[in-house]
């Protein structure tokens, strides 16, 4: 075969398979573009074990919106296009719907609990403290919830306002803080200790014209409203 020839041929060959690897090659990624898979069944799965079991079917996922549903709690996958079982080309997105839930919840029991404790807790529920009252108890510490409306376990709307009733503690009589200036102090600290008044501190102190222990200043002063656990201060001449 004359040298002329047989390069001819040579290139020939080339061009040849060249054009039948690229053909190949096409073809391959084309099949494999359009691979026919089965559509997973996802609804009433959590969205985290969804994708895990897309991604296993060479899909994926695609979050299309939320809805109320009290048949899943919220988080879980309420409906999905396409459906199960569906054939589809792999690497298509399987739009899914999440559930927020039911549109109906269950008040929880504050009674007992702080303030700030019962926010939380409503929050969690899915509902809002509303108006906050109080009054005076000796059942309760101040501060603590004593009643609430609606009452625990009662089914109502999410979102829903709860008012709370609060404890003021026990109810303290109020006295009026008498003038304690000139008198003797011993005779003035028994008196107040005897009705169950606080003397905090007693300061020394000397006083041009006044004796040893007379009370010279107080504190609160003459005329101030006082409670029981109110502490009193007093200046002593000495």
């Amino acid at each position: 075969m004359p040298k002329k020839k047989a390069e001819e041929y040579l290139r020939a060959v080339l061009i040849y398979l060249v054009v039948f690897f690229s053909a190949a090659l096409a073809s391959s990624r084309l099949l494999l573009r359009g691979e026919m898979v089965t559509v997973p069944s996802l609804v009433g799965k959590p969205l985290a074990e969804a994708r895990v079991e897309a991604l296993r079917r060479k899909t994926a996922l695609t979050i299309q919106g939320y809805q109320f549903d009290s048949r899943y709690e919220r988080g879980r996958i309420i409906s999905q296009e396409p459906q199960a079982q569906s054939r589809i080309k792999s690497h298509r997105k399987i739009k899914v719907t999440l559930s927020e839930g039911s549109e109906k919840v269950s008040v929880p029991k504050l009674e007992g609990r702080s303030l700030e404790w019962s926010s939380q807790l409503l929050k969690d529920a899915g509902l809002h403290r509303g108006r906050v009252s109080q009054i005076h108890s000796a059942k309760y510490a101040a501060g603590r919830i004593i009643a609430q409306d609606p009452a625990p376990e009662v089914t109502v709307s999410r979102n829903s306002a709860v008012d709370v009733l609060i404890s003021q503690g026990a109810w303290e009589s109020g006295y009026i803080m008498p003038d304690l200036l000139d008198k003797d102090a011993n005779a003035v600290l028994r008196q107040l200790r005897s009705l169950g008044f606080k003397v905090a501190e007693i300061h020394p102190s000397f006083y041009p014209g006044f004796g040893p222990g007379i009370i010279i200043r107080q504190f609160p002063t003459q005329g101030s409203k006082i409670r029981q656990r109110h502490q009193i201060a007093l200046e002593v001449s000495k």
